[in-house]
């Protein structure tokens, strides 16, 4: 069975500063993505679509071309697709604002992807490490999901993903014997220098051991129909609102509560870090080069 890992790249990395999917973080100057695609590939993945902005194409293909070179587990060669998100998608009948600048949010993101999703998929995002366990803790998963009404997420505990930089945003998640029971997008998340985490919106303090998502999910096919509804039930809802967005997170909780998806909940061994704003960029280069000088990766991953 071929898998898909879509990695979603279109964002703007407004707080980093930047474009930090871009940013060669890793000792010869990897982009986190590189990581991914590496660790995905010897987890069993043959298939790459890279979500994009429509001008970041020749900028993706110069980064990572060299993947449509590779070989999957099976011997295989690696199909790489490209997609792009833009206002091209949007349904007819809903007029852009004018002062729309950004994207729709990953729930459009992903849709933008469907043409070329036609098998089992991960999805993540481009800034993320994820580490190699979670990439086999999800295959294994996807491979023995019924095609309708499933999904899957690995979650990572909420204290290995806040910032003592400024406010994050994240899925929190409430589970039961091994399955999503909801999940709360909860923005302005603060990382206290004392180590506790608030709820800077509400103020309330927040559970470190919590797990969220860190958009790190398993769909089948049959999810498209689903992300097509709510996509344009989120239009209907958002008007001429400029900077409204629909995030995945939002979708699967709404699902589990109409009773559409039933969704595993994995928990990896591996580490998870990232870069939401450009102070964390030091302490994530850091950590690169000790899982080089491990050994968990070789000196060039582009050989």
């Amino acid at each position: 069975m071929k898998l898909s890992l879509v990695i979603m790249a279109a964002g703007l990395g407004s707080r980093y500063g930047g474009n930090k999917q871009v940013d060669g973080i890793g000792p010869h100057g990897e982009i986190l993505m590189e990581y991914s695609i590496y660790d995905a590939l010897r987890a069993g993945f043959g298939k790459v679509v890279f979500i994009i902005k429509p001008e970041m194409r020749e900028m993706m293909e110069k980064l990572c071309g060299y993947v449509s070179g590779k070989t999957a587990l099976d011997g295989s060669p690696v199909e790489v697709r490209y997609v792009c998100q833009d206002f091209s998608s949007v349904p007819a009948f809903y007029k852009i604002p004018e002062r729309r600048t950004r994207p729709f949010g990953t729930v459009h993101a992903l849709l933008c992807a469907e043409e070329a999703v036609e098998e089992p998929c991960c999805v993540i995002n481009a800034d993320d490490f994820y580490g190699l366990d979670a990439y086999r803790r999800m295959a294994q998963e996807l491979r023995r999901l019924p095609e309708a009404g499933r999904a899957a997420m690995v979650g990572y505990l909420l204290k290995n993903t806040a910032s003592l930089h400024g406010t994050v945003t994240r899925g929190i998640c409430v589970q039961r014997e091994g399955f999503l029971d909801s999940v709360q997008e909860t923005r302005n998340i603060q990382l206290c220098p004392d180590g506790s985490l608030q709820d800077l919106g509400t103020g309330r303090l927040l559970d470190p051991d919590a797990v969220v998502s860190m958009n790190f999910w398993g769909f089948m096919p049959s999810i498209f129909p689903l992300l097509r509804r709510d996509f344009e039930d989120f239009l209907r809802a958002a008007g001429d609102d400029p900077s409204a967005e629909r995030l995945l997170p939002d979708l699967v909780d709404r699902e589990l509560r109409a009773g559409g998806l039933k969704v595993s909940v994995l928990s990896s061994a591996g580490q998870w870090f990232g870069m939401t704003y450009r102070e964390d960029r030091e302490a994530v280069a850091q950590a690169l080069r000790r899982l080089h000088e491990s050994g968990e990766y070789p000196e060039n991953l582009r050989a």
